[in-house]
This record gives structure tokens, sequence and C-alpha cells, in this order.
């Protein structure tokens, strides 16, 4: 089958970037058209949730099969559906605490579960535990017939030694703060429900997706942008490019088990903060400042299982600042949600 000529410089307009985040790698084309039938995205509203609805549809096109993929999410933001609508995903607009709407939702074999709550936890921690606890329960109970693809995040760990590798599937999770405890309690609950009906999952601690418009390189380019000190209270972080997080989720669809497969989905390495900011200030032909000093521990995960399954992730940290940097350096948009990596205390 011929492949399409893929993007090899950096996006210009957000219609370019959407492309470069959907485009299909042959592996998850080969893997996916392996798992026959609809695709159900839940809480596709979110960062990722747009480009893994695209990045399913285009590898389904690729691969020569009609497969449904439906986006679930509220929707407040009516341009966002428009564009999932005209790329071929099929939209609903539902709230997933309105239990009425979630078991009017179309049953699917695979399942993506988004849905989740991190800003805002210290203001009120019981909807975060309500978003992050309740609700992956009530979709289990719901699509026990499916495979699951659950996204958790590196925050069940502690922080780990740094630089190193950090923690693996198999060290302890000890979470810092109500956030990272809400999440832990998310995996428990997919763990219960799949004991309970023998529903394969697959859960996803994630670490972090960057893109040009959020994320930690963006986050740190702003800030060497407008000539802002870079704080290094976190310094040492793992990214990984949003369009191959995305692609791990859907392949995983095809590895899904009982007991649930544990996996971090992250880069393979621990990145210097201060060195992406002085990568960052490089190309923007100034010279970056700093604040504190890098603490000798950092929320860290190793990710050399998921590299093991699905091979090392495509895209390199060079051409991710790369882009990253031009498209701050353009006055590309920002979606206007700060990552607060440097947190160490766990209180978002």
């Amino acid at each position: 089958m011929a492949r399409r000529t893929r993007a090899t410089r950096a996006a210009v307009t957000e219609a370019e970037l959407e492309r470069l985040l959907s485009d299909p790698t042959p592996e998850l084309v080969s893997d996916l058209a392996g798992v026959p039938g609809a695709i159900v995205i839940l809480g596709a509203g979110g960062k990722m949730g747009p480009s893994l609805a695209r990045l399913a549809v285009r590898a389904a096109d690729d691969a020569g099969i009609a497969r449904r993929v439906i986006a679930v999410s509220r929707f407040t933001d009516g341009t966002a559906r428009a564009g999932l609508d005209a790329a071929g995903v099929e939209t609903i607009s539902c709230d997933l605490f309105d239990e009425r709407a979630v078991l009017a939702l179309p049953d699917a074999p695979n399942v993506i579960y988004m849905a989740g709550r991190k800003f805002g936890t210290r203001e009120n921690a019981s909807a975060t535990w309500a978003t992050n606890a309740y609700l992956p329960g009530a979709i289990a109970n719901r699509f026990r017939e499916a495979r699951l693809v659950a996204f958790s995040t590196g925050n069940v760990y502690p922080v780990y030694p740094a630089p190193g590798p950090g923690p693996t599937e198999r060290d302890p999770v000890e979470p810092i703060g109500e956030y990272g405890q809400a999440a832990l309690a998310r995996e428990r609950v997919l763990e219960f429900f799949a004991d309970r009906y023998g529903t394969p999952v697959a859960i996803l601690r994630l670490n972090y997706a960057v893109e040009p418009r959020y994320g930690v390189l963006r986050d740190i380019a702003d800030a060497v942008h407008a000539g802002r000190p870079v704080d290094l209270s976190m310094g040492f972080v793992n990214v990984i490019w949003q369009r191959d997080a995305n692609a791990i989720a859907l392949r995983a669809l095809a590895q899904c088990a009982v007991p649930p497969m544990v996996l971090n989905v992250t880069g393979t390495t621990a990145i210097s903060v201060r060195m992406i900011a002085s990568e960052c200030a490089r190309r923007f032909g100034v010279t970056a400042t700093f604040q504190g000093r890098e603490a000798p521990t950092a929320l860290l995960s190793d990710a050399s299982e998921a590299a093991r399954r699905f091979g090392a992730p495509p895209m390199a940290l060079a051409a991710m600042i790369d882009r990253v940097a031009e498209w701050v350096g353009q006055g590309g948009r920002s979606l206007g949600k700060p990552t607060h990596f440097t947190e160490r205390d766990g209180r978002f």
C-alpha cells in the first residue's frame, strides 16, 4: 500500500498542525487493522482527544478499513466539534455524569477513556475525586464487554533521583497530593472491574505529552521568549510528542489484558529543563535566565517497557523543540493551559 508524503517541516497554520498531529505511522496502521470494530473515545474534547480521534480515522483510511470513530464530550467548544465532524469523526455531546446519557451511548468493542480532572483540585478536591475515581467505575460498568484503554498519569509515583530513569511499572506507587491519589483510585477501580467482568484493560501512565500549543516545552519556550526566568524547581522531565502518545493509546487496544496492562507512556530519557530552555533560547537568539536550582529528585517515569512493546517514540527531542520554538516565535496560538510541571507538592 502506498504511503502518503509525510510532513517534514514545522506547521505554520493550525490546520497543518492538526494534520501533523494526526499522521499515523505504519505500525499504528498495522496494529489497529487487527482490532476490529468501532472506537468510542470518552472525554474526547480535551487537549489530546481531538487529535487522537483524527489519528484513528486516518489510520483506518490508510488501512482501507471502514470504521466508526465516535468522539464523546460535552463539546463546549463548537468549533472543535465542527472540526471533528469535518474530519470524519462522529461526535456525541454527553455529560459522563449523566447516567442515562451514558447508557444511551452506542456500544463499541473498543473504548478509549480520556476523561480526568487535575487542575482545580486544591479548590475543589471532591470534583477531582468524583471525576477520577467514580466515573471510571461507571464507564467500566457500562462498557464491560469492550476493550478499554484508560489514560492515567505519572503522578501516581513519588519523585525519584534525577537525572535517572525513574520508576518502572513494577515500582511502588506513592502519589503526592490529592490529584495523584485520585488518579491511583482510578486505576484501582478499573482493576476491580477488569477482575469482576473480565474486561481487558490497559492503563497508560502518561508523563508528559507535548505539542506546540501546550505542554512542558511550550511552557518553557513561552518563558524564554518573553524574557522571564525559567523555574528549575523540577529540574528534569520526561516528554513525548502528542501524536506518539496517542498512537500508543490506539495500539494498546490490541494489548489490553486481565489484570490490566499498566504502561508508562513518555520519552525514554529524563531531559534537563535547563537544557530545554537553553535550546529554546538559541533558536530565539536570546539568552535564557533561570531561578532556583535543580532539586536532587524529580517526577519521572521509566518508559523502557513501552519502548519494548511499541518501539521508541519516533519524534526526537530536538525536532520537538524545533517545532515548538518555531510556533512560539511566529506567535502561534496557545491553549492557555499551563502544565504547572514545577509543582513538587502535588497541589494543582
